[in-house]
């Protein structure tokens, strides 16, 4: 996902931004202008925090026999993009749920 990375980032921030503006004028999670966007942005969103998880995962061994404060500091990054991963697979199912 390398040289695809920030093209699917701004296709996620753009569905978020739509559904999240549907949600303000109104519209409920059950409407497919909230539901669209925020399954296309959801799952290329799992995709993406995946992705990055592994790199980060993968330079934080790297990092720790050459600075073991940058590599650890990577392995905490770790961690959150797996928050991230996870409160967006949370979010997909409420969503496919509702």
């Amino acid at each position: 996902l390398g040289d695809w990375f920030i093209y699917l980032s701004i296709v996620v921030l753009i569905s978020g931004v739509v559904g999240i503006t549907a949600l303000e004028f109104g519209q409920t999670v059950a409407s497919p202008l909230v539901r669209l966007p925020f399954l296309v942005a959801g799952g290329l969103l799992l995709v993406l925090a995946a992705d990055a998880a592994l790199r980060v995962w993968r330079s934080a061994w790297a990092w720790l026999p050459v600075d073991r404060g940058r590599g650890l500091f990577r392995f905490v990054w770790t961690g959150v993009l797996t928050l991230i991963w996870l409160a967006t697979a949370a979010g997909l199912l409420f969503l496919l749920g509702a």
